[in-house]
């Protein structure tokens, strides 16, 4: 169940932020000449009091040391107060960010389950970073508030069963590639004996195709039908993206080689034909490094 509730926290994720970020701008003052302790804490404290099963909250300061307890459903933990959380995600996070942000799950020091962080930064009249408050909510929780209604639900198992189906389509024209390039093999009795550049050349062509289709249905049934598309930096179609482009890339980069060898036996006046798709190639290359740069900027989980 851990695993399932993981992927539901993934699906529902945005949701979920957007919900806790608009209780920080409801009931959180930022922006404000003299904030305070006092000042906040019996608004995280009435947060905490409307968020049924809330697990905790907290006060971080801007250097990331915790300068309230740990006020939880059942009493304060007094011990918490002046522990270093620079450390933790849901502070270094809401810094870099400067906005509200929620963590992934993680186990909790207070129940040992699964739970997740929301944190906002709060920065005074001039910008400067002050505060970060914390609101500490178990998973099943939040897999609750951002509950998909119907409509999302259908939405979302059409477009995982219309990826699977492409997917399956483009593993069986992988299939058929790669069976067709064993049988050159055999049609053109391709063994060290009888070896001809061109039939190998064939071969290997057909051979990259089969590998950079097949690669691009793993992709996809691995991010949009098994929800493994967790990292950090790229995700999503950013991700199915640049592994699609990276196999362009390779797939290219082995037909240039090909042809080099190839030009450079049968015809050297060919070979500029050979060096205009390696610049394609490097040019692809530094479109995909801007696009990784960009989309890690961008991130916004």
């Amino acid at each position: 169940m851990v695993a399932a509730d993981i992927q539901k926290f993934s699906e529902g994720r945005t949701k979920a932020r957007a919900y806790f970020c608009y209780l920080f701008s409801k009931n959180i003052p930022n922006k404000l000449p003299s904030l305070s302790i006092e000042m906040i804490m019996p608004r995280l404290l009435k947060i905490k009091a409307d968020l049924q099963n809330c697990e905790g909250v907290y006060l971080l300061d801007n250097r990331g040391v915790q300068v309230t307890p740990t006020f939880t459903a059942r009493k304060q933990i007094d011990d918490d107060a002046g522990k270093i959380r620079a450390d933790r995600a849901y502070y270094y996070r809401a810094v870099r960010e400067e906005r509200c942000t929620i963590t992934d799950p993680y186990p909790s020091l207070i129940t040992g389950d699964l739970t997740v962080t929301a944190s906002q930064p709060i920065f005074d009249e001039k910008g400067n970073l002050t505060y970060v408050a914390c609101i500490d909510m178990p998973i099943d929780d939040v897999i609750r508030i951002a509950k998909q209604n119907s409509s999302d639900m259908f939405f979302s198992r059409l477009f995982k069963y219309s990826y699977g189906a492409f997917s399956f389509a483009l593993i069986a024209i992988a299939l058929l590639l790669f069976f067709k390039s064993v049988q050159s093999f055999f049609v053109y009795e391709i063994t060290p004996s009888h070896f001809e550049i061109k039939n190998v050349f064939e071969a290997t062509i057909l051979l990259t195709l089969a590998l950079a289709i097949f690669d691009l249905a793993k992709t996809l049934i691995e991010e949009e039908i098994m929800g493994r598309n967790k990292e950090h930096n790229i995700s999503g179609p950013h991700k199915t993206m640049v592994r699609f482009l990276g196999s362009i890339i390779i797939a290219l980069s082995i037909e240039a080689l090909m042809l080099v060898f190839k030009f450079a036996i049968t015809d050297p006046n060919q070979l500029v034909y050979a060096m205009y798709i390696v610049a394609g190639v490097a040019l692809l290359l530094i479109s995909l490094a801007v696009y990784i740069k960009f989309t890690k900027v961008k991130n916004i989980e």
